[in-house]
């Protein structure tokens, strides 16, 4: 499905109580417990901003993404990414902690529009970040967020990295 049509079908909005969380499921059971029990206390108590993916037909929840700041130890980066950065201990990162998609929605596109979702949301941002970071749940789902670009740090390949640069790159 492409982006147009997944735009047509899906809204995409903050969670908020309105919304049917009960119902998700995605295959991963820690995902769905987390969208179910805690997601909305996360965004009560800002410590996440968590977006879903509602169903314009239905108000079906079919996926969601979480949202945080972060920060990265420069000596985790690649030295060739680390010498053209500024000089600190730690550089400011966005973190994209959870992303599911629910099993009715899965193999049509819908992960990675609620990841192009995520960076259309943070780049425009008028705060410092350099880094975005996310964390695959398994080895499976590494290749998913290689074909955006993102690197593996090399002490921990289910952590990966996409510089804001490079974000910025792709929707130039």
């Amino acid at each position: 499905m492409t982006r147009k049509k997944l735009g047509e079908r899906y809204r995409i909005e903050p969670l908020t109580r309105k919304h049917n969380r009960k119902d998700f499921r995605c295959g991963v059971p820690a995902l769905d417990l987390y969208l179910q029990k805690q997601a909305l206390q996360d965004s009560r108590k800002n410590v996440a901003t968590v977006f879903v993916a509602v169903d314009a037909a239905t108000d079906a929840v079919h996926g969601f993404y979480t949202l945080s700041t972060a920060g990265i130890a420069m000596d985790r980066l690649p030295a060739s990414l680390a010498r053209k950065l500024p000089r600190y201990p730690s550089l400011p990162a966005i973190l994209l902690g959870r992303l599911a998609v629910h099993t009715d929605a899965q193999g049509q596109k819908l992960g990675s529009y609620l990841l192009y979702d995520a960076f259309a949301r943070v780049l425009p941002l008028d705060i410092g970040w350099a880094i975005f970071l996310v964390n695959a749940k398994d080895e499976s789902l590494v290749p998913f967020y290689q074909q955006f670009d993102f690197q593996s740090f090399e002490d921990d390949h289910l952590h990966l990295f996409l510089t804001r640069h490079t974000m910025a790159d792709m929707f130039s």
